[in-house]
């Protein structure tokens, strides 16, 4: 299984499904990540945490272990 976390720098992934319960899972969804958008990783911070991200026209930056929830193809 991939995750958000592990994509490099420049790529484009698509999510596949999203982990986590309750409001956690509600937060990432209201941030836009949904099943089957496409995500850009534009940067990520020298310790890996934040990532910074173009998703759906907008530029959000998500932590590392938010990041692991969201699995990637």
């Amino acid at each position: 299984m991939r995750t958000l976390k592990d994509a490099g720098v420049g790529s484009t992934v698509t999510v596949a499904k999203l982990h986590g319960e309750g409001p956690v899972k509600r937060r990432i969804m209201d941030m836009g990540i949904t099943k089957g958008v496409e995500i850009q990783v534009r940067k990520v911070a020298p310790l890996g945490d934040p990532m910074e991200l173009n998703i759906r026209g907008y530029e959000l930056s998500v932590r590392k272990a938010d990041a692991e929830m969201i699995e990637i193809q």
